[in-house]
């Protein structure tokens, strides 16, 4: 999205990545990277931003993924009047809004509009669920604007401005406190599918419940606009989108990652929209069905946290290729879910295996890039892309689920698709080691 971005990546990706990736170095005209006593490495200011980024993944792409929980009770009690599809709609497009306005949030933060951006996205974040709490039963297009269009957008232009700023201040230790960073929204898929669903499902109600889901949100966002501090000016020249689009297109092994990213995501979110409602569905304890996004989640954790360890041995590629494979997998043995313990087996191996794949895309766009100055704009341009494929992903799902909840249509699409994924990133390894022997051989 940005050059700042294209430098968290690359360290990300430099520590993880082949030793390809660790010959090539760090060339930005417009963002040259500072000497390492430049950057304060910690500090009051320093960790507080850090402290602020993660909230803001907490309450962004935690909360994102805490949709089962309103897809289990919109189905059953809210939304009556629509089907499973149309109520996927509302999550899938929301997940797309977050996508595609990052493309535009990331050139106005390589702008200086850091600030801005994290202001306007706060209180509009928190604008769109107090409105959310107004709507009313089986009127879809009030919550469809609220929860899908304004949290979309608002999600949009904070993550990655908030991902960015932290590069700020560290660069030595910028991978493990980016870690800790993206830690905020695997923490937050866990505590409001728990909070959601007491709310949602008790005394309370929904409107309530969402009003308390909001407050929380305001608060926490209000901390981290307080605690945020940008130290590096703008780059002058930001990178040109329209250019680093066009060499993408002639890249083959990333047309193969895109078109990967593009099927996996199209399978992607159904287990964390449908697995809540397919237990409950299934005669499970309704108190255990509402921990299956929490088992889920949990596992997605420690996927996140483990993924760079088991990198350094596997490759990137490699561990891509093996978790795709296993989530395409794991979504097809959903067909056979009919007990707790399946569930229990579901949620772990699912997490997990999403967990690892969520932290390697990053890396994996840059061992791709021959040009590290224009990683930022790739990542962008991968990310929107594959963001069409979570878009059309779980309504498609939801319409072959219909209304009498024919469960093996829906996980058998949903987990061969996701296998298609797996197999563009085989043949993306296939090509990109053809070309790593290629420009080996014309260097001899």
């Amino acid at each position: 999205m940005v050059s700042t971005v294209s430098r968290v990546a690359y360290e990300e990706g430099n520590h993880r990545s082949s030793s390809t990736l660790e010959e090539c170095p760090v060339v930005s005209h417009s963002d040259p990277p500072l000497p390492l006593d430049e950057f304060p490495e910690g500090g009051l200011e320093a960790w507080t931003t850090a402290f602020g980024a993660f909230l803001v993944l907490f309450c962004g792409f935690g909360y994102v993924a805490s949709f089962g929980v309103y897809q289990d009770f919109y189905t059953q009690y809210y939304l009556t009047h629509e089907t499973s599809s149309n109520i996927s709609w509302i999550g899938s497009f929301n997940t797309f809004l977050i996508t595609s306005v990052s493309l535009i949030s990331g050139a106005l933060y390589d702008r200086g509009y850091f600030n801005h951006l994290i202001i306007t996205g706060s209180l509009l974040q928190s604008f769109s669920l107090f409105m959310l709490s107004f709507a009313k039963p089986n009127q879809y297009y009030q919550i469809f604007l609220s929860q899908c269009l304004c949290s979309g957008i608002a999600s949009g232009l904070t993550f990655i401005p908030s991902l960015a700023v932290v590069s700020h201040h560290f660069r030595r230790k910028r991978t493990v406190v980016m870690t800790f960073v993206t830690a905020g929204s695997s923490l937050g898929a866990i505590i409001h599918p728990i909070m959601l669903n007491n709310l949602l499902n008790g005394p309370v109600g929904f409107a309530n419940g969402v009003r308390a889901s909001a407050g929380l949100i305001s608060g926490l966002l209000f901390i981290a606009c307080l605690c945020m501090r940008t130290r590096l000016d703008p780059p002058t020249t930001p990178v040109n989108y329209i250019t680093v689009a066009n060499k993408c297109m002639h890249d083959v092994p990333l047309m193969f990652m895109m078109a990967g990213g593009f099927f996996q995501n199209a399978g992607f979110y159904y287990p964390l929209f449908f697995l809540q409602l397919d237990s409950i569905k299934h005669g499970i304890s309704v108190s255990l069905s509402f921990h299956s996004l929490v088992i889920l989640n949990a596992s997605s954790f420690m996927g996140r946290v483990t993924s760079g360890y088991i990198a350094a041995v596997t490759g990137i590629p490699n561990l891509i290729i093996f978790a795709t494979t296993l989530s395409g997998l794991v979504i097809l043995g959903m067909i056979g879910l009919n007990s707790l313990a399946s569930v229990v087996v579901i949620g772990v191996l699912y997490g997990y295996s999403c967990g690892i794949y969520i932290a390697m895309v990053g890396p994996l766009t840059a061992t791709l890039t021959p040009d590290l100055s224009e990683l930022g704009a790739r990542m962008g341009i991968c990310s929107f892309i594959s963001g069409f494929g979570s878009l059309i992903g779980t309504p498609i799902a939801g319409a072959l689920l219909t209304s009498h909840y024919i469960w093996w249509r829906s996980a058998l699409f949903s987990g061969i698709i996701a296998l298609v994924g797996a197999m563009m990133f085989t043949i993306m390894r296939l090509m990109f080691v053809r070309r790593q022997m290629k420009e080996k051989a014309s260097k001899c």
